[in-house]
């Protein structure tokens, strides 16, 4: 699971325990994609934000951070929806250091045009057409569903707020996605929202632990309860997959 989670590389996960994952809706979790990048972009530019605010130092921030995630792109085989990711934070650093506002709109479009600059065939590609579909739903369908939860003045529930905030981003990926997915592979998970829900914190977790593990194994210095909490993480995750996938 962890091979799979940090390099892409199913070959070695049961058979029962991917088809839990396919029943229960959390396919996308097992491969590659923007989701995943976006948690190693999160893990290299939170210590780089120790850097500083100067102009120098969000250069150098900036710089490392796109270097790595495009080893790491590249490293992993560089899929349609891995480099559509790696264009947005591209595109993102780009901004930042140009003082330029985005929006996901704005990006969206922008990546598109470069990837088929570059690679126009890619648009045939399943990964290609449902990584464009879900971040169509986050730009385009989420905001609209986010804001029937109308916010307060005193935000008196913050914790709810997240829940239906992450239900609305599910919501708005699956309306995109969902036909997509149904007329490739001819099924549409019913639990979808309560898959995303369990599933997405988990692996949000499990792939900085098992990163962390895998340094620390490295040199000989791995705690026995990070080796503990990261099993943990990852049998949680597929045992909610299961329970998911029998319902």
């Amino acid at each position: 699971i962890l091979k799979a989670l940090i390099t892409g590389e199913r070959g070695d996960i049961p058979a029962a325990v991917t088809e839990a994952f396919r029943d229960s809706g959390a396919s996308h979790i097992l491969a590659l994609s923007g989701f995943h990048l976006g948690i190693i972009y999160g893990i290299i530019s939170r210590p780089a934000s120790l850097l500083g605010g100067s102009r120098g130092a969000t250069l150098a921030k900036g710089t490392v951070t796109v270097a790595l995630c495009g080893l790491y792109t590249l490293a992993t085989g560089a899929g349609p929806s891995i480099v559509r990711a790696f264009i947005f934070i591209l595109l993102g650093e780009c901004a930042r250091l140009s003082h330029r506002k985005t929006t996901t709109a704005s990006v969206l479009i922008s990546a598109l045009l470069i990837q088929l600059a570059v690679n126009p065939l890619s648009i045939r590609t399943v990964s290609f057409q449902l990584s464009y579909a879900a971040m169509a739903g986050i730009a385009y369908v989420f905001p609209y569903l986010k804001n029937l939860w109308k916010a307060d003045e005193n935000n008196n529930w913050p914790v709810l707020r997240k829940i239906w905030n992450s239900a609305a981003m599910s919501a708005s990926c699956q309306l995109t996605t969902g036909p997509l997915a149904y007329h490739y592979f001819g099924t549409f998970p019913k639990y979808f929202l309560l898959t995303n829900l369990i599933a997405l914190p988990l692996t949000t977790l499990t792939i900085p632990s098992a990163l962390l593990t895998i340094v620390m194994s490295s040199f000989g210095i791995c705690p026995v309860f990070l080796l503990q909490a990261t099993e943990f993480l990852v049998t949680s995750l597929i045992r909610s997959l299961e329970i998911i996938a029998g319902m």
